[in-house]
Protein backbone atom coordinates (compact mmCIF):
# COMPACT_ATOMS: atom_id res chain seq x y z
CA UNK A 1 0.00 0.00 0.00
CA UNK A 2 1.08 3.59 -0.35
CA UNK A 3 3.51 2.31 -3.37
CA UNK A 4 2.90 3.93 -6.92
CA UNK A 5 4.00 2.22 -10.12
CA UNK A 6 6.48 4.94 -11.46
CA UNK A 7 9.96 5.49 -9.45
CA UNK A 8 11.46 8.66 -8.90
CA UNK A 9 14.80 9.54 -7.88
CA UNK A 10 14.13 11.64 -4.68
CA UNK A 11 15.92 9.67 -2.29
CA UNK A 12 19.29 9.80 -4.08
CA UNK A 13 19.16 13.54 -4.72
CA UNK A 14 18.31 14.72 -1.36
CA UNK A 15 20.87 12.55 0.16
CA UNK A 16 23.62 13.83 -2.33
CA UNK A 17 22.12 17.42 -1.32
CA UNK A 18 20.89 18.60 -4.68
CA UNK A 19 17.46 19.91 -3.46
CA UNK A 20 17.83 23.17 -5.02
CA UNK A 21 15.71 24.11 -7.72
CA UNK A 22 13.24 21.49 -6.98
CA UNK A 23 9.32 22.89 -6.16
CA UNK A 24 7.45 21.42 -3.40
CA UNK A 25 3.98 22.06 -1.95
CA UNK A 26 3.23 21.40 1.34
CA UNK A 27 -0.13 21.68 2.73
CA UNK A 28 -0.45 22.52 6.45
CA UNK A 29 2.92 24.37 6.01
CA UNK A 30 2.23 26.91 8.53
CA UNK A 31 1.55 24.32 11.13
CA UNK A 32 4.02 22.66 13.93
CA UNK A 33 5.75 20.21 11.65
CA UNK A 34 4.58 22.18 8.53
CA UNK A 35 6.64 25.24 9.46
CA UNK A 36 9.61 23.05 10.48
CA UNK A 37 9.63 20.80 7.31
CA UNK A 38 9.58 23.97 4.84
CA UNK A 39 12.23 25.92 6.70
CA UNK A 40 14.63 22.86 6.03
CA UNK A 41 13.21 23.04 2.33
CA UNK A 42 13.98 26.60 2.23
CA UNK A 43 17.46 25.92 3.55
CA UNK A 44 18.62 23.21 1.24
CA UNK A 45 17.64 25.59 -2.05
CA UNK A 46 14.12 24.08 -2.56
CA UNK A 47 11.24 26.44 -3.97
CA UNK A 48 8.19 25.91 -1.56
CA UNK A 49 5.08 26.63 -1.86
CA UNK A 50 2.91 26.37 1.30
CA UNK A 51 -0.63 26.22 1.55
CA UNK A 52 -2.57 26.42 5.08
CA UNK A 53 -6.15 27.23 5.88
CA UNK A 54 -4.44 29.69 8.69
CA UNK A 55 -3.68 31.68 5.47
CA UNK A 56 -6.65 31.31 3.65
CA UNK A 57 -5.70 28.49 1.32
CA UNK A 58 -8.21 25.79 2.26
CA UNK A 59 -7.86 22.93 -0.10
CA UNK A 60 -11.61 22.16 0.04
CA UNK A 61 -12.32 25.58 -1.14
CA UNK A 62 -9.98 25.92 -3.99
CA UNK A 63 -10.84 25.33 -7.78
CA UNK A 64 -10.07 21.80 -8.86
CA UNK A 65 -8.49 22.85 -11.88
CA UNK A 66 -6.15 25.51 -10.11
CA UNK A 67 -5.23 23.12 -7.76
CA UNK A 68 -4.17 20.59 -10.34
CA UNK A 69 -2.13 23.02 -12.48
CA UNK A 70 -0.25 24.10 -8.63
CA UNK A 71 0.32 20.37 -7.62
CA UNK A 72 1.76 19.36 -11.49
CA UNK A 73 3.87 22.16 -11.29
CA UNK A 74 5.96 20.50 -8.29
CA UNK A 75 8.23 17.92 -7.71
CA UNK A 76 6.34 16.62 -4.55
CA UNK A 77 3.45 17.48 -2.00
CA UNK A 78 3.40 17.15 1.33
CA UNK A 79 0.28 16.42 2.67
CA UNK A 80 0.45 17.65 6.34
CA UNK A 81 -2.97 19.82 6.49
CA UNK A 82 -4.91 17.54 8.90
CA UNK A 83 -6.67 18.87 12.74
CA UNK A 84 -4.31 18.39 15.20
CA UNK A 85 -6.35 17.13 17.96
CA UNK A 86 -6.26 13.70 18.54
CA UNK A 87 -9.04 13.32 21.34
CA UNK A 88 -11.81 14.78 19.58
CA UNK A 89 -15.25 12.39 19.66
CA UNK A 90 -17.03 13.77 16.78
CA UNK A 91 -17.91 11.58 14.09
CA UNK A 92 -17.48 15.12 11.99
CA UNK A 93 -14.86 16.40 13.33
CA UNK A 94 -11.97 14.64 10.81
CA UNK A 95 -14.53 14.46 7.73
CA UNK A 96 -12.93 17.53 5.83
CA UNK A 97 -9.24 15.83 6.39
CA UNK A 98 -10.67 12.95 4.05
CA UNK A 99 -12.31 15.04 1.74
CA UNK A 100 -9.61 17.32 1.80
CA UNK A 101 -7.01 14.42 0.82
CA UNK A 102 -9.54 12.96 -2.05
CA UNK A 103 -9.43 16.51 -3.45
CA UNK A 104 -5.76 16.64 -3.86
CA UNK A 105 -5.57 13.02 -4.89
CA UNK A 106 -8.10 13.98 -7.99
CA UNK A 107 -5.94 17.20 -8.34
CA UNK A 108 -2.55 15.32 -8.88
CA UNK A 109 -4.61 12.28 -11.03
CA UNK A 110 -2.13 12.04 -14.28
CA UNK A 111 0.38 13.92 -13.14
CA UNK A 112 4.12 12.74 -12.24
CA UNK A 113 4.08 13.97 -8.79
CA UNK A 114 4.88 12.04 -5.63
CA UNK A 115 2.69 12.69 -3.20
CA UNK A 116 4.07 12.33 0.74
CA UNK A 117 1.43 11.78 3.28
CA UNK A 118 1.99 12.04 7.49
CA UNK A 119 -0.07 9.75 8.90
CA UNK A 120 0.00 8.43 12.51
CA UNK A 121 0.56 5.80 15.11
CA UNK A 122 -2.46 5.97 15.94
CA UNK A 123 -3.58 3.71 12.99
CA UNK A 124 -2.36 0.71 14.84
CA UNK A 125 -4.75 0.82 17.84
CA UNK A 126 -3.51 -0.80 20.81
CA UNK A 127 -1.27 -3.05 19.05
CA UNK A 128 -0.35 -6.55 21.03
CA UNK A 129 3.39 -6.49 19.35
CA UNK A 130 5.93 -3.17 20.09
CA UNK A 131 7.63 -2.49 18.69
CA UNK A 132 4.98 -2.28 16.10
CA UNK A 133 5.98 -2.88 12.38
CA UNK A 134 4.13 -1.51 9.41
CA UNK A 135 3.03 -4.93 7.90
CA UNK A 136 1.01 -4.81 11.83
CA UNK A 137 -2.84 -4.69 11.01
CA UNK A 138 -4.31 -1.56 11.51
CA UNK A 139 -7.39 -1.66 13.92
CA UNK A 140 -7.49 2.24 15.27
CA UNK A 141 -9.04 2.59 18.26
CA UNK A 142 -9.82 6.53 17.68
CA UNK A 143 -11.72 8.67 15.39
CA UNK A 144 -8.49 10.38 14.66
CA UNK A 145 -7.08 7.27 13.78
CA UNK A 146 -9.39 5.99 11.52
CA UNK A 147 -9.34 9.24 9.55
CA UNK A 148 -5.78 9.08 9.02
CA UNK A 149 -6.57 4.93 7.92
CA UNK A 150 -9.13 6.50 5.25
CA UNK A 151 -6.54 8.65 4.18
CA UNK A 152 -4.14 6.07 3.45
CA UNK A 153 -6.86 3.74 2.03
CA UNK A 154 -7.51 6.20 -0.69
CA UNK A 155 -3.85 7.12 -1.19
CA UNK A 156 -3.62 3.16 -1.61
CA UNK A 157 -6.49 3.44 -4.27
CA UNK A 158 -4.81 5.94 -6.47
CA UNK A 159 -1.70 4.94 -6.61
CA UNK A 160 -3.02 1.55 -7.74
CA UNK A 161 -5.46 2.52 -10.26
CA UNK A 162 -4.12 5.76 -11.56
CA UNK A 163 0.03 4.53 -11.29
CA UNK A 164 0.42 7.70 -8.40
CA UNK A 165 3.57 8.14 -7.01
CA UNK A 166 3.23 8.28 -2.95
CA UNK A 167 5.19 7.54 0.45
CA UNK A 168 3.30 7.40 3.66
CA UNK A 169 5.00 8.45 6.96
CA UNK A 170 3.23 7.32 10.10
CA UNK A 171 4.68 9.34 12.80
CA UNK A 172 4.75 9.19 16.67
CA UNK A 173 4.07 12.05 19.04
CA UNK A 174 6.41 14.75 16.86
CA UNK A 175 7.73 17.30 19.71
CA UNK A 176 9.56 20.42 19.49
CA UNK A 177 9.10 23.88 19.54
CA UNK A 178 5.57 25.37 18.63
CA UNK A 179 4.38 21.00 19.25
CA UNK A 180 0.87 21.27 20.98
CA UNK A 181 0.20 17.88 23.44
CA UNK A 182 0.76 16.75 26.43
CA UNK A 183 3.93 18.65 26.76
CA UNK A 184 2.66 21.93 26.63
CA UNK A 185 0.03 21.31 28.37
CA UNK A 186 1.69 20.01 31.51
CA UNK A 187 4.51 23.01 31.21
CA UNK A 188 1.34 25.41 31.51
CA UNK A 189 -0.65 24.05 34.24
CA UNK A 190 2.53 23.61 36.06
CA UNK A 191 3.49 28.02 35.39
CA UNK A 192 -0.16 28.32 37.24
CA UNK A 193 0.15 25.91 39.94
CA UNK A 194 3.83 24.27 40.57
CA UNK A 195 2.53 22.19 43.51
CA UNK A 196 -0.71 19.75 41.87
CA UNK A 197 -0.40 18.30 37.99
CA UNK A 198 -3.47 16.55 36.76
CA UNK A 199 -2.23 13.36 34.51
CA UNK A 200 -5.38 12.01 32.20
CA UNK A 201 -5.09 8.25 32.58
CA UNK A 202 -2.85 6.37 34.90
CA UNK A 203 0.37 7.58 34.17
CA UNK A 204 1.40 3.68 32.51
CA UNK A 205 0.24 4.64 28.81
CA UNK A 206 3.82 3.95 26.97
CA UNK A 207 4.38 6.43 24.73
CA UNK A 208 7.14 7.09 21.77
CA UNK A 209 8.50 10.72 20.92
CA UNK A 210 10.02 11.90 18.21
CA UNK A 211 11.80 15.49 17.85
CA UNK A 212 10.84 17.82 15.29
CA UNK A 213 14.02 17.66 13.53
CA UNK A 214 14.82 14.23 13.20
CA UNK A 215 11.05 13.83 11.74
CA UNK A 216 12.04 16.43 9.49
CA UNK A 217 15.22 14.48 7.85
CA UNK A 218 12.44 10.93 7.89
CA UNK A 219 10.28 12.81 5.49
CA UNK A 220 13.17 13.83 3.56
CA UNK A 221 15.03 10.46 3.13
CA UNK A 222 11.76 8.28 2.92
CA UNK A 223 11.22 10.42 -0.11
CA UNK A 224 11.08 8.90 -3.66
CA UNK A 225 11.58 5.05 -1.75
CA UNK A 226 7.75 4.50 -2.61
CA UNK A 227 5.83 2.60 0.40
CA UNK A 228 4.88 3.06 4.30
CA UNK A 229 7.25 4.33 6.62
CA UNK A 230 7.27 4.19 10.59
CA UNK A 231 9.00 7.39 12.08
CA UNK A 232 9.22 7.77 16.04
CA UNK A 233 12.79 7.36 18.33
CA UNK A 234 14.17 4.02 19.52
CA UNK A 235 11.93 3.53 22.78
CA UNK A 236 8.75 4.67 24.39
CA UNK A 237 8.46 6.35 28.13
CA UNK A 238 5.34 6.67 30.03
CA UNK A 239 3.83 9.60 30.77
CA UNK A 240 4.28 9.94 34.14
CA UNK A 241 7.92 9.90 32.98
CA UNK A 242 7.00 12.91 30.83
CA UNK A 243 5.79 14.83 33.70
CA UNK A 244 8.84 13.78 35.77
CA UNK A 245 11.36 15.22 33.30
CA UNK A 246 9.14 18.20 32.67
CA UNK A 247 8.78 18.87 36.33
CA UNK A 248 12.68 18.44 36.76
CA UNK A 249 13.61 20.52 33.90
CA UNK A 250 11.34 23.29 35.42
CA UNK A 251 13.10 22.36 39.17
CA UNK A 252 9.20 21.63 41.16
CA UNK A 253 8.02 18.56 42.86
CA UNK A 254 4.09 18.61 42.05
CA UNK A 255 1.50 15.68 43.60
CA UNK A 256 0.05 13.86 40.79
CA UNK A 257 -3.68 13.29 40.50
CA UNK A 258 -4.40 11.27 38.06
CA UNK A 259 -7.76 10.90 36.46
CA UNK A 260 -9.00 8.70 33.35
CA UNK A 261 -11.24 5.28 33.03
CA UNK A 262 -8.88 2.15 32.40
CA UNK A 263 -6.31 3.84 32.65
CA UNK A 264 -6.93 5.83 29.90
CA UNK A 265 -6.38 9.56 29.51
CA UNK A 266 -9.84 9.66 26.74
CA UNK A 267 -11.82 7.84 25.01
CA UNK A 268 -9.52 6.26 22.01
CA UNK A 269 -6.24 7.01 23.94
CA UNK A 270 -3.83 4.15 22.86
CA UNK A 271 -2.24 3.15 25.54
CA UNK A 272 0.85 1.31 24.65
CA UNK A 273 2.13 3.16 21.12
CA UNK A 274 5.68 2.23 20.06
CA UNK A 275 6.68 1.38 16.68
CA UNK A 276 9.67 -0.10 14.97
CA UNK A 277 11.67 2.04 12.93
CA UNK A 278 13.99 -0.46 11.21
CA UNK A 279 12.41 -0.07 7.77
CA UNK A 280 13.25 3.68 7.76
CA UNK A 281 16.68 3.03 9.56
CA UNK A 282 17.43 0.77 5.72
CA UNK A 283 17.63 4.32 4.51
CA UNK A 284 20.25 5.64 6.59
CA UNK A 285 17.89 7.38 8.67
CA UNK A 286 18.31 7.06 12.58
CA UNK A 287 16.87 9.71 15.21
CA UNK A 288 19.66 11.60 16.96
CA UNK A 289 17.16 11.91 19.90
CA UNK A 290 15.28 9.44 22.17
CA UNK A 291 11.79 10.01 23.41
CA UNK A 292 13.88 11.41 27.33
CA UNK A 293 16.13 13.13 24.61
CA UNK A 294 13.25 14.58 22.83
CA UNK A 295 10.66 15.92 25.99
CA UNK A 296 13.73 17.76 27.46
CA UNK A 297 14.40 19.72 24.74
CA UNK A 298 11.03 20.37 24.02
CA UNK A 299 10.67 21.74 27.57
CA UNK A 300 14.24 23.66 27.26
CA UNK A 301 12.51 25.45 24.18
CA UNK A 302 9.26 26.35 26.39
CA UNK A 303 11.27 27.48 29.55
CA UNK A 304 13.59 29.71 26.97
CA UNK A 305 10.57 31.14 25.09
CA UNK A 306 8.77 31.94 28.56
Amino acid sequence: RGEGRRKRPERKAIMNGTLSGRRCLVTGGAGFIGHHLTQRLLADGCKSIVMDAKGGENLLKMEGSKLSRLIKECDTVYHLAAHPDVRLADPRAYEGDVLATLQLLEAARGGDTTLAYTSSSTVYGNASSLPTPESYPLVPISLYGASKMACEGLISAYCHTYGLNSVIYRLANIVGPGCHGVIPEFYQRLRRNPHVLEVLGDGTQLKSYCYVSDCVEALLVGLGSGGIYNVGSEDAISVKKVADIISEEMGVSPSYRFKGDKGEGWPGDVRRSWMSIDKLKGLGWTPKHDSEGAVRQTVRALMDKG
